[in-house]
C-alpha cells in the first residue's frame, strides 16, 4: 500500500527541477547536455519527468477550471485585520463573456513541448534497442560486475556470461561457470537461461552455478521460478529464501534441499563450503582458483562425498583435508595433485 504523506523521492525532486528549468526556458547548450544525460541515465528518470509534467499539465487545467488567478494569489495584499501570512481566496469568477480573451497559459511553448515529445520518443526507442554486454572470468579470477540496469553480478572464475537487455525483458544466458545476482528492482522481468532452464526472478538474489551433470539454483533473498527452457515453460520449481534445487541436464528431475544462506554466498569472499559433496565437484572448485590443479584419478574417489569449509585459494590445505580421509591418499606432482582411492580400503570416507 503506497503511503500518501511519504517524502518524494530523489529521481521525482530531480525531475521537477528539470522540469521547472525548462519550463522556464533556462536551459544553456551544457545544461541541455547534462538534462540528456540524466534523462537517459535510467528508465526511472523518463518516467518520472513525464509524470511531473503530466501532473503539472493537470494542475494547470485544475486551476483554469477554478478560475483561480495563481499570480494574484500570490500578490494579493491582505485583507485589513487578517494576519500577513494568511491569502484570503478569491471566490469563484463568474462565467467569461465571448468578448474577453482567455488567460495565456504559462506552459512550455509548443516548439518547446514537440521538443520534448521528440526526445520522449527518442528515449523510448533508445531504451527497446537491444542493448548487449559479455562477461568472462578468466581462470583464478573472479569479478563483480554492475550491470546497465544496476543489478550485480558475482562472477565465478572460469564463468562466462552474456546479457540482453530490451524495452520488455533483461535476459541473461550463463554459458559456463557459475553466477550470482543481485537483481535491482524494475518492471522488465529479468531471466538466466542455463543449460536449458530458465530462472525467472521474483525481486531477489541468487545463484546459478553449471556443475558437470545438473545445474544447481539457491537463493539467498526472495524467490524464483525455475522452468524448461523447450517452449512448454513448465514450472520445476519455486525456490524461496534458503532453498536450492538441483536439476539433471538429461531430463530435468529436480532435487531440492535447504541450505544456510551465508554457505551459499560464501565463495564471493574465496571460501569453498560443501556438505555431503562428491569429491569431484570439490576438486572443480578449488580447480577454478589454483594454477596447482586437483586431479581425481579414480571414479570411486571421485564418488566419494564430503563435508568442509576451506579457503578456495589454498591448495595445500585441501591436500591436508584429504589426507585426513582414511579411504585417500594423495601424490604431489609439479603442478597438480593426485587424488586416488588407497588400494587396501574402498570404504566411505569419515565426514569432517
Amino acid at each position: 500500500m503506497v503511503n500518501a504523506t511519504a517524502l518524494p523521492t530523489q529521481v521525482t525532486l530531480e525531475a521537477a527541477r528539470w522540469h521547472a528549468l525548462q519550463r522556464e526556458g533556462g536551459l544553456d547548450r551544457a545544461q541541455q547536455a547534462r538534462f540528456m544525460d540524466w534523462l537517459v541515465a535510467s528508465p526511472a528518470h523518463l518516467r518520472e519527468y513525464l509524470a511531473v509534467g503530466r501532473v503539472a499539465g493537470e494542475l494547470g487545467d485544475a486551476m483554469q477550471a477554478m478560475a483561480i488567478d495563481v499570480d494574484a494569489l500570490i500578490e494579493r495584499t491582505p485583507a485589513p485585520g487578517m494576519p500577513d501570512n494568511v491569502v484570503a481566496l478569491p471566490l469563484r469568477r463568474p462565467a467569461r463573456t465571448a468578448s474577453r480573451a482567455p488567460p495565456q497559459r504559462r506552459w512550455l511553448p509548443r516548439t518547446v513541448a514537440a521538443a520534448v515529445a521528440m526526445l520522449a520518443i527518442g528515449v523510448m526507442v533508445h531504451l527497446a534497442w537491444p542493448q548487449s554486454r559479455h562477461y568472462l572470468a578468466a581462470h583464478g579470477a573472479p569479478r563483480s560486475v554492475q550491470l546497465p540496469d544496476r543489478t550485480v553480478v558475482h562472477l565465478n572464475a572460469e564463468s562466462e556470461l552474456s546479457i540482453r537487455y530490451t524495452l520488455f525483458q533483461r535476459r541473461a544466458q550463463l554459458t559456463r561457470g557459475q553466477a550470482s545476482f543481485v537483481v535491482a528492482s524494475g518492471r522488465r522481468p529479468f531471466i538466466v537461461h542455463a543449460a536449458g532452464l530458465q530462472v525467472r526472478d521474483i525481486g531477489t538474489t541468487f545463484d546459478v552455478s553449471l556443475l558437470r551433470e545438473q545445474a544447481r539454483i539457491g537463493v539467498t533473498e526472495g524467490r524464483v521460478h525455475v522452468l524448461g527452457d523447450d517452449g512448454a515453460g513448465r514450472l520445476l520449481a519455486d525456490l524461496r529464501a534458503g532453498q536450492a534445487a538441483r536439476v539433471d541436464y538429461r531430463d530435468h528431475t529436480v532435487s531440492m534441499s535447504r541450505e544456510d544462506v551465508d554457505t551459499m554466498t560464501a565463495w564471493w569472499q574465496r571460501r569453498i563450503v560443501f556438505r555431503d559433496t562428491p569429491l569431484r565437484e570439490v576438486a572443480d572448485q578449488f580447480n577454478r582458483l589454483n594454477t596447482v590443479r586437483v586431479h581425481v584419478d579414480d571414479a570411486g574417489a571421485g564418488a566419494l562425498r564430503l563435508t568442509g569449509n576451506l579457503r578456495g585459494d589454498d591448495v595445500e590445505l585441501l591436500r591436508a583435508f584429504l589426507d585426513d580421509q582414511p579411504t585417500l591418499e594423495t601424490t604431489r606432482e609439479t603442478n597438480r595433485i593426485l587424488v586416488r582411492t588407497r588400494a587396501h580400503d574402498a570404504g566411505r570416507a569419515v565426514q569432517r
